[in-house]
């Protein structure tokens, strides 16, 4: 499983199916939930008042160097977050991690 089975393009970038693990000992991509087709990604922070939202949009920020917002899933572990962007250099930025 890749980036691409868990991405698709849309008109403001990417968007990317995630599992999201918060209150993790480190934060940052696991691999894949093949199951569901999301990525797993760990985070510190508890899921309390957006905490663990932040920190995702935080990270994929951090990787991409674009800004990227949760936009599905915010009170759940399977969430969708936007990445604003160019799509191939946001999919060439996520392909590196695996």
């Amino acid at each position: 499983m890749n980036v691409s089975d868990v991405s698709r393009t849309v008109p403001e970038g990417i968007a990317v199916e995630l599992l999201v693990s918060p209150r993790s000992d480190r934060s940052g991509p696991e691999g894949f939930d093949v199951w569901r087709k999301r990525m797993i990604v760990r985070v510190k922070a508890p899921p309390l008042d957006g905490r663990a939202n932040r920190e995702v949009e935080s990270l994929f920020k951090e990787i991409t160097g674009c800004r990227s917002e949760v936009v599905k899933g915010q009170m759940e572990r399977q969430k969708t977050v936007l990445i604003h962007g160019d799509p191939s250099s946001i999919l060439r930025s996520l392909e590196v991690l695996y």
